[in-house]
């Protein structure tokens, strides 16, 4: 088959809470008569983003098209689930016109990008562009940057040590493997921390990049789909932090579905996760909750302190109200008692 032949598959990279979802969502609306398919990846067994996208399924991407992968990395299961799941979208009537990877916000996307070299899929697929998003707000804040004091005091007890901090190489690493980084969240972060998380990036990046603001994942689907990459041909260009390793693993973080009953008042477990990120003890906290008296859903939607809360639909007969919500941390931070007292007290 020729290149012209081939399906075009964008990956969507960035760090959790980035804005990859609702990219997707804008995507899907306003394909310009696209018809997509896409995968979604999730760290962790509770699958929240394939819900939200299947609920903006449309006649060019109905629900069939989009594919929940949950509990793992993509990357590092390609024989199990990957390439199977690239095969059953390739195998549709009609076949996609372009398929859409949203990575987990933990995803290195070099190992990723190296699987569509296997054989069953090579010849019927390109990476057409690898798009990585970043969330302004928290690129200027310096949530991503190397804690500098704590690595030089490990230095000083062990000089063998050199490494950044997990989130710094997990930021780096989806930099690096980009063809276009999509700055995320600047209404939020103003014109100054725009300026800030601009001149980060390009302290970052190994070589220059476009870089495109916007604001709740509005953009014109030309300016990401059709980028033409090939990236699948241009790994050696991407440098990444586990270049050289056969497999690469998430032990710097963990995650756990913390299940309890419904909840009275909405704006207090806001609260009460703000607490506990402000502190420092989760990453990430999303998932839904019943709220007593309410016949609709609440999503809910944390990074970091910043959260996020609002009905989404109706719960469905066939569901049992209650609450249930994926908490993401580092793993030598991660306390599940600590959390559930916190949050389901």
């Amino acid at each position: 088959m020729s290149d012209l032949s081939k399906v075009p598959v964008t990956i969507v990279t960035g760090f959790l809470g980035a804005g990859k979802t609702t990219l997707i969502s804008h995507l899907i609306r306003n394909a310009g008569g696209r018809r997509l398919a896409v995968v979604v990846n999730e760290f962790g067994t509770l699958g929240v983003d394939g819900d939200i996208l299947k609920g903006c399924a449309i006649p060019d991407c109905p629900a069939e098209n989009i594919v929940e992968l949950a509990n793992g990395c993509i990357c590092c299961t390609v024989a199990d689930d990957f390439i199977p799941t690239v095969e059953t979208l390739l195998a549709l009537d009609p076949r996609p016109d372009h398929i859409l990877i949203e990575t987990s916000g933990l995803a290195l996307p070099k190992p990723l990008l190296k699987a569509f070299d296997w054989p069953a899929i090579r010849s019927r697929i390109t990476v057409d562009g690898v798009i990585t998003l970043a969330d302004a707000e928290a690129v200027a804040a310096g949530r991503f940057a190397p804690d500098l004091a704590a690595i030089d005091a490990q230095r000083a007890a062990d000089p063998s040590i050199d490494h950044e901090t997990p989130l710094s190489e997990v930021f780096e690493d989806q930099l690096a493997c980009a063809d276009l980084v999509l700055l995320t969240k600047c209404d939020l972060a103003g014109p100054a921390g725009i300026a800030a998380a601009r001149a980060i990036i390009a302290a970052e990046t190994v070589r220059p990049l476009p870089v495109v603001e916007l604001v709740d994942g509005v953009i014109d689907p030309r300016v990401v789909l059709g980028l033409g990459a090939a990236a699948e041909d241009d790994i050696a260009a991407r440098p990444s932090y586990h270049d050289g390793e056969d497999e690469h693993e998430h032990d710097d973080f963990d995650s756990f579905v913390l299940a309890f009953g419904e909840i009275a008042d909405p704006e207090d477990l806001a609260r009460r996760i703000e607490t506990l990120a402000a502190g420092g003890a989760v990453l990430r906290v999303k998932g839904y909750a019943a709220v007593a008296g309410k016949p609709m859903r609440l999503l809910v939607q944390a990074v970091g302190a910043r959260v996020r809360i609002q009905y989404d639909r109706p719960w469905r007969g066939d569901e049992v109200r209650g609450t249930q919500l994926v908490v993401i941390a580092e793993r030598d931070r991660l306390d599940p008692p600590a959390v559930r007292a916190a949050l389901a007290a």
